[in-house]
């Protein structure tokens, strides 16, 4: 038996971020260098399998993690690997992610369409996502786009702009960097022009909360700003209440000084209302600020549902 059990959905994406957690690990502890010490247990979840909807049609994001946290709830896995951005903000009784990996860089990035950014893209240019938050943004920015659904991996998304299927597509720079694919990449999109969604480029480790040798292993290897950084984004997702079926971006830095800069807004799905906002405080009240931040975008937001 191996030492160490590490779930994770089965993309390339997902695989690279699973062998980073177990790089970083057996870095820590030498009892997991050994080629049997870790293994990666594939799980193959419901937003894997469903790929002819968008996930607010399917039920949104949990859609990525169920299963994965059912089969670490049910000690087939010890630890459960993910990409933060696709967790819900309440977690199953019994588990908790209190370590991350260094968060890589947040921004999303243009894939076709040239070097000029969106506003570079030609009039009633299609664009191809799945997400609302890029939908509404880029339909904000740039109400003549023709935006279209689009699910699969990176790869998968990669060609079929290839192919034509549109003329561009929106992904997350981490992403493309993670699996080598930059010279995909038309552009960057800073957060002013695209804010990313919440806790976009952070790779979590869950855990089961009565397992004390898993938080051991993971407190050789957390990294303590990434973590802040998402408490306060997701503190806000919270508030909202957000799902997939809302457009919320959010982006909170740190200063290396204890200070933390938080910005994040919500928009209508078509892009026709957009309500942005920005915080600054202390590092240390990251939750609060995420917090303060969604109640007043929920008091402007007269778009959003009560």
């Amino acid at each position: 038996m191996p030492i160490l059990r590490i779930a994770t959905r089965g993309s390339p994406l997902a695989l690279w971020q699973a062998h980073a957690v177990k790089d970083a690990l057996a870095a820590a502890d030498p009892d997991l260098t050994a080629p049997d010490a870790v293994e990666i247990v594939v799980v193959r979840t419901t937003g894997d399998r469903v790929q002819d909807r968008t996930l607010a049609a399917i039920g949104g994001k949990g859609l990525f993690t169920k299963e994965i946290e059912e089969a670490l709830l049910a000690g087939r896995a010890d630890l459960a690997v993910h990409s933060m951005k696709d967790v819900p903000t309440v977690l199953p009784d019994g588990l908790v992610i209190d370590a991350m990996l260094p968060r890589a860089d947040p921004r999303d990035a243009l894939v076709g369409g040239g070097a000029g950014g969106v506003a570079a893209l030609p009039p009633a240019a299609v664009v191809g996502t799945a997400s609302l938050r890029r939908q509404a943004q880029l339909l904000h920015r740039r109400p003549d786009l023709r935006v279209v659904p689009f699910r699969g991996n990176v790869d998968t998304r990669i060609g079929r702009i290839a192919a034509g299927e549109a003329q561009a597509t929106v992904l997350a720079l981490a992403g493309l960097v993670r699996l080598g694919r930059t010279h995909a990449v038309a552009a960057v999109l800073e957060p002013e022009e695209m804010l990313p969604a919440v806790a976009q480029g952070a790779i979590g480790v869950e855990r089961r909360a009565d397992d004390r040798r898993a938080a051991a292993l993971l407190a050789a290897i957390g990294h303590r700003p990434t973590l802040v950084a998402v408490a306060a984004e997701r503190a806000l997702l919270a508030v909202l209440d957000g799902s997939c079926r809302t457009p919320i971006a959010a982006l909170a830095e740190l200063d290396g000084a204890g200070g933390l800069a938080f910005r994040a807004l919500v928009a209508a799905p078509d892009g026709s209302a957009l309500v942005a906002t920005a915080r600054s405080g202390a590092a240390a009240d990251a939750e609060r600020i995420g917090a303060d931040a969604a109640a007043e975008l929920r008091a402007r937001a007269a778009f959003l549902s009560p």
